[in-house]
């Protein structure tokens, strides 16, 4: 009995089944935060390309329904708007359109949105560091067959 109660003692007291490494764990951490952020910047690229893309594919489908230029015009930022804050929330948007050959049947129009999406977004405080622009490109045409407009369809 003595001689297993030296044994077991024995084996409390060395070195064996200690942990070796541990101070690599803060290491480790910090690059799983560093992924984790990496991971969280794509997808907000991605996300934002997905909603630039409907965004100008709103504005064009939106100006060439309108039955005029200047409201056309009008009504294309804010539908831009609407698509973009309604995947976004707010943000701010460049958006550009032109049309070949002004506001007529067959015209082809032709919008670009953009938008800057920060390198580090956080909930609450916003984003922040070095910004990315995500672009898109949307075109279309005027309906040939439209009502309300002058001219002939020549869209040859």
């Amino acid at each position: 009995m003595t001689a297993l109660r030296e044994r077991l003692a024995g084996l409390r007291h060395d070195d064996r089944g200690q942990v070796a490494g541990i101070e690599v764990l803060p290491f480790g951490f910090l690059i799983f935060v560093v992924g984790v952020l990496l991971l969280a910047n794509a997808w907000a690229v991605v996300d934002a390309k997905l909603a630039v893309t409907a965004a100008a594919r709103e504005a064009a489908r939106t100006y060439v329904e309108a039955p005029d230029e200047s409201t056309a015009a009008t009504s294309s930022h804010a539908a831009a708007l609407d698509a973009l804050t309604g995947q976004r929330g707010g943000e701010t948007l460049d958006l550009r359109i032109s049309v070949d050959g002004g506001f007529r049947r067959c015209a082809l129009v032709t919008a670009q949105v953009r938008v800057d999406v920060p390198a580090v977004g956080l909930p609450f405080i916003g984003g922040f560091g070095r910004t990315f622009e995500v672009a898109a490109t949307h075109s279309e045409i005027v309906d040939p067959y439209r009502s309300g407009l002058p001219g002939e369809a020549d869209c040859g």
